[in-house]
């Protein structure tokens, strides 16, 4: 029985030391890897009374590479940006004639797909 035992352990070493079979599926953490895919990030711009800002410029920009991507609001106040990777954080904001909003981020944590947010010009 002894003998029986002994082999198992070392053929289940060997198994491991040879890659055949793999323990890192289990010890590896994977809540940020289910964060992958595209979403779409979208919203409003308003001025300080909450009245819709059209012609504004919306400034979308990638935290890690810098990349910027814009958008000029619709005459209803609206934004929409698609095809936002969602395993990346992001900077969003809006400005029109000197007037700026306050930076929003979009986090790479943030789970959903549709991010909808309202960026009001100071």
């Amino acid at each position: 029985m002894k003998f029986g035992a002994r082999v198992t352990a070392g053929a289940v070493f060997a198994a491991l030391a040879f890659g055949v079979i793999s323990i890192a599926g289990i010890l590896t953490p994977t809540g940020h890897a289910q964060n992958l895919g595209q979403r779409v990030v979208s919203g409003a711009v308003v001025d300080a009374d909450s009245a819709v800002v059209a012609g504004a410029t919306v400034f979308l920009r990638n935290s890690k590479n810098k990349s910027i991507r814009s958008y000029t609001s619709t005459k209803e106040g609206r934004f929409r940006f698609v095809q936002v990777n969602m395993s990346e954080d992001y900077d969003l904001w809006a400005e029109k004639e000197g007037r700026k909003s306050a930076i929003k981020t979009v986090s790479s944590w943030d789970s959903r797909k549709d991010f909808e947010c309202e960026l009001k010009l100071k």
